[in-house]
């Protein structure tokens, strides 16, 4: 816990929670004046903003994976770097029990350390607003936090598995690094790119044609474990959100303006939680069979 690792951690979770505090506070102030009563006031502690300051769960989603690729990026071949990993091996513990030390443990700190954030936005809107959560919206931000654990493992395990096939700690942490960026500032364009070279939105074409143009694009864009969290998190945070994906006019028009359910949200959101957890499950096992099968030497 006093490594210069944790310390830096721990600062990003205080800038965190410290723009999230502010932004909640100032857009909430507004809202909670002008809509008293309104369903679901206490979530937009969650999703609001205030000006150019983004929102709480924007601001995970984007530095989440950061903290599980500082995690992982050396959790093998820094110890192999050192010449610990074989001291290490020499003990009198299963070798497995090595590489899931490392990601049960890093989990459960950034874990930790997403559920302090969240209690800290959330006493904010109850002591100084004055906003209260129902039960309904309790769960809703528990089960986000679970999909946001689930969505930092899948990062934890992706550095744990660079760290084992690379042998340098600053190569596996290059090519996290370099995917998180490819998938979060540049996954929008690649998906467009591949979208339109392969299914091109036909130049007045009716609306079923676009509409299936459309769902090639989200297919192809959640492949992506960073969409996946996203429409999670929108749906899970957002109880107006009825749908995913685009809808033809007419479908819309037929939409009674009401609150989903949280059981509706959990249908709706269920085949992004289940391809999160297989994307993470993947990884690790990944990471778990290069390792296990590796060659250490003193």
């Amino acid at each position: 816990l006093s490594s210069a690792r944790f310390i830096v951690l721990v600062a990003i979770l205080g800038l965190a929670a410290a723009t999230t505090v502010y932004a909640a506070a100032a857009g909430i102030r507004e809202v909670a004046s002008e809509a008293t009563g309104v369903p679901a006031l206490f979530l937009n502690l969650f999703t609001l903003g205030a000006d150019q300051v983004p929102a709480f769960y924007a601001l995970v989603g984007f530095l989440a994976p950061l903290l599980g690729i500082a995690f992982g990026f050396d959790a093998v071949n820094g110890e192999r770097s050192e010449g610990t990993l074989p001291r290490l091996l020499a003990q009198p513990i299963h070798r497995d029990d090595v590489i899931n030390g490392k990601f049960a443990a890093g989990l459960t700190v950034i874990g930790l350390m997403l559920v302090a954030l969240a209690l800290l936005v959330a006493g904010v809107g109850i002591l100084r607003l004055g906003v209260v959560p129902t039960g309904s919206e309790i769960v809703r931000i528990m089960l986000w936090l679970a999909v946001s654990v689930v969505y930092v493992g899948f990062w934890l395990a992706f550095a744990t598995l660079c760290s084992v096939v690379m042998r340098r700690a600053a190569t596996s942490a290059l090519v996290a690094i370099g995917v998180w960026l490819a998938l979060t500032l540049f996954g929008a364009l690649l998906v467009n790119l591949v979208a339109g070279t392969l299914a091109p939105t036909p130049t007045g074409g009716t609306d079923s044609e676009i509409l299936r143009s459309e769902q090639f694009r989200e297919t192809i864009a959640r492949l992506s474990p960073t969409t996946l969290y996203q429409e999670a998190t929108v749906v899970l945070l957002n109880p107006n959100v009825r749908s995913l994906g685009a809808i033809l006019p007419q479908q819309a028009d037929r939409a009674i303006a009401s609150l989903l359910p949280l059981e509706q949200s959990l249908l709706l959101v269920w085949p992004q939680v289940v391809a999160l957890v297989a994307l993470t499950v993947v990884s690790f096992a990944a990471a778990y069979i290069v390792f296990m099968r590796q060659e250490v030497r003193a």
